[in-house]
């Protein structure tokens, strides 16, 4: 039976929330520099952020934005309004505003409550800008809050495929994103749950396990609680870093060995639903490519290795607190199921290691995306300011 680290965590009621993987393939090097994009704005400190009084000033119709559109995102559906209308929501843990709008235009209902207040959001590989409601969010069923602060954009660029996001990081995340009221934090789905009373912990709950097809419904989220059924072992928790800015996130510290050589030293960095890839500063990176033997692939951007490398790969190790991670040679490889979504050949063999770039030394070395998420059942724990990590039963399956 599963087990917790802190005697006085009991088992809590919680509401469980289905997600999925989605891909929007739009060019051979999306996918890595969309999460490099999106690493710019963590370390930049920007969380969410963007001009929101130039809107005002401008209106609408006058905002230019260039980005680029999300090439894989991790999706739920969440219902708006009563009557209800359903929306396709990223899950950001690198944000805490929900907004919707992007694809699916925002439907008012007998619940829509309007504000005075305009929004804008910044998130390096994307960005919205609108106005802010009130409406009634139904999470899944048992589940529904009353007055949740939303976004509803105007204008929205760099989320094809999706209608908007459902921001569960920090509150802190979400102050400054409205205009008049600067000052103002808006108050994330969990923190409203958790203040009307609607969960028994306030906390959420990650768990993802590898897919070998699009769109599969693999993921869920619980919300007020841990579920028990979705890990193994120990639940062990570490504290929110206090290195800046990792602490303004979901960041935690970590060390990484290659095989018994280890490539990062012990520093600060993020977990993060909103990433695709395990990123590493560049000269952990460079130090783990030449381990391998892997060379860069120009079609994907993406480490690729032959059959013969693959079986000479060793496991990465994630020293987390007193606890130490095995990550498989198989959880490093990309899904070959999905290599022709990715842009590279059927029988290719491509890793989901990759490069952070010359932001290496901005006081953010890692980013733990979903590609190591998927290996472990995750909890951020809101009240107590730390992160949990468990092993899984997908922990060492061979699917990749």
């Amino acid at each position: 039976m599963p087990s917790i680290n802190d005697a006085t965590q009991t088992s809590r009621s919680f509401v469980s929330l289905p997600f999925a993987r989605r891909m929007n393939y739009t060019g051979s090097a999306d996918m890595v520099e969309i999460d490099r994009a999106r690493a710019r704005m963590f370390c930049a400190n920007r969380p969410g952020r963007g001009q929101v009084g130039d809107l005002q000033a401008q209106g609408a119709s006058m905002i230019d934005i260039d980005v680029t559109s999300q090439a894989v995102s991790y999706v739920t559906e969440v219902q708006i309004g009563n009557p209800p209308t359903a929306y396709t929501l990223l899950i950001d843990t690198g944000s805490s505003n929900t907004w919707v709008g992007a694809n699916k235009s925002y439907v008012t209902s007998g619940t829509t409550m309007p504000t005075t207040n305009l929004i804008s959001l910044d998130y390096g590989s994307g960005s919205m800008k609108g106005i802010e409601l009130l409406d009634q969010v139904t999470l899944a069923p048992g589940l529904t809050i009353e007055n949740q602060s939303i976004g509803v954009a105007w204008v929205a660029e760099g989320f094809d495929g999706v209608d908007g996001i459902l921001g569960i990081g920090p509150t802190e995340l979400a102050c400054g994103t409205l205009f008049p009221d600067i000052m103002e934090c808006v108050p994330t789905v969990t923190d409203n749950a958790w203040s009307k009373g609607l969960i028994g912990a306030y906390e959420v709950g990650i768990s993802f396990a590898p897919v070998t097809e699009v769109g599969q419904v693999n993921g869920e989220l619980t919300f007020g609680g841990i579920d028990p059924s979705k890990y193994t072992g120990t639940l062990n928790y570490v504290p929110i870093t206090s290195s800046s800015p990792a602490n303004k996130y979901v960041g935690i510290d970590q060390s990484v060995s290659y095989g018994d050589v280890e490539i990062l030293s012990k520093t600060a960095g993020i977990v993060d639903t909103g990433t695709t890839l395990l990123m590493l500063s560049s000269d952990a990176f460079n130090t783990y490519k030449n381990l391998t033997g892997a060379t860069m692939d120009q079609s994907t951007q993406l480490l690729r290795i032959t059959r013969e490398q693959y079986s000479q790969l060793k496991s990465m190790y994630f020293h987390i607190g007193d606890s130490t991670y095995e990550f498989t040679p198989n959880a490093q490889l990309w899904p070959r199921a999905l290599n022709t979504e990715l842009g590279g050949t059927n029988d290719g063999m491509y890793l989901i290691v990759s490069d952070l770039g010359e932001l290496s030394g901005n006081g953010i070395e890692f980013i733990n995306g979903m590609s190591f998420l998927e290996r472990f059942y995750t909890v951020y724990d809101v009240e107590n300011s730390r992160v949990g990590l468990a092993t899984t039963r997908n922990t060492y399956v061979n699917s990749n």
